[in-house]
């Protein structure tokens, strides 16, 4: 048997030969994507493509292909969770890297442009909710990373250093990973916003330091990171997909990018009267850039 032959049992496909959760096809998909964690957000994004020549759908993960300015874009919604991004990001790649129909990986690598557009939470005073915020790095406090074999390079394990140093998390914790974004689509999307680091929790209330009825481990966690500095490095924002989206990317050979609406301040303890213009405003912009 070929080396490179993938069993059944590791990429599983539909009855139709389409990849088998997001039940899509290679020609479904363009090489520039926009991942959004809502399905209902899918067609606020698809509504700015000059047309729509695709529309898929299965179960949370709800794909739109289209075109715009000349240029081919997909959406698709990748619901909340680095764990949907790790099943998101393996299967786009087998997409365009993989024979789908002989099972084995392609000689030639494709490279797909991979932008998350999101929401989250800011975690310095300035940063003032309703802004856009670009994720310079991702870091992975979910332990993703740990199960696959993609090194970080020298600066990066060098300000994870820095980072763990300060943070001073009980063993118990997955051992956080930091990845940086693509410099590339920094320059061509997000040079306008704000610019600094990520983290990226595996949940929303205890793992992000909130607490309703079950006391907290580290509930000074959020302080932690806002109090964090680093040669002009600062935590902007908590949210739940960069880091897995930043580290697969990397290991795999695509280019990728977060921006986020800031729609809630965890020091000044306020959030956004109004969100929604702001997204939608993002969206123009991430759709315009991506396709210029």
């Amino acid at each position: 048997m070929d080396k490179n032959f993938i069993p059944v049992s590791e990429m599983p496909l539909g009855d139709d030969g389409s990849i088998y959760h997001l039940h899509l096809h290679p020609e479904q998909i363009a090489d520039n994507i926009i991942l959004v964690g809502d399905p209902g957000r899918v067609p606020v994004v698809s509504e700015f493509f000059d047309r729509i020549d695709v529309k898929v759908q299965n179960r949370e993960i709800v794909t739109h292909t289209g075109e715009f300015n000349g240029k081919r874009i997909t959406v698709m919604s990748t619901g909340m969770g680095t764990d949907n991004i790790d099943i998101v990001m393996n299967e786009l790649d087998a997409l365009v890297n993989v024979d789908l129909e002989h099972r084995v990986r392609k000689d030639t690598h494709h490279t797909l442009n991979l932008v998350r557009l999101g929401t989250s939470g800011s975690l310095q005073a300035d940063y003032e909710v309703n802004k856009f915020c670009a994720s310079t790095y991702g870091l992975g406090l979910d332990g993703l990373l740990n199960y696959y074999g993609i090194d970080m390079g020298l600066h990066e394990n060098e300000l994870l250093e820095q980072v763990l140093e300060h943070l001073q998390l009980p063993p118990q914790f997955a051992r956080p990973y930091l990845i940086k974004c693509s410099d590339d689509l920094m320059q061509k999307i997000g040079y306008d916003m704000i610019q600094d680091m990520t983290a990226t929790a595996p949940g929303f209330f205890a793992p992000q330091g909130r607490k309703i009825r079950l006391p907290l481990i580290l509930p000074e966690l959020p302080d932690k990171l806002s109090s964090f500095r680093c040669n002009g490095k600062r935590f902007a924002n908590f949210e739940m997909e960069t880091s897995a989206l930043y580290g697969l990317g990397r290991g795999l050979g695509h280019n990728t990018l977060t921006v986020c609406v800031l729609i809630a301040n965890r020091v000044s303890k306020t959030f956004s009267e109004d969100y929604k213009p702001y997204v939608k405003q993002l969206t123009q912009t991430v759709v315009e850039r991506l396709c210029k």
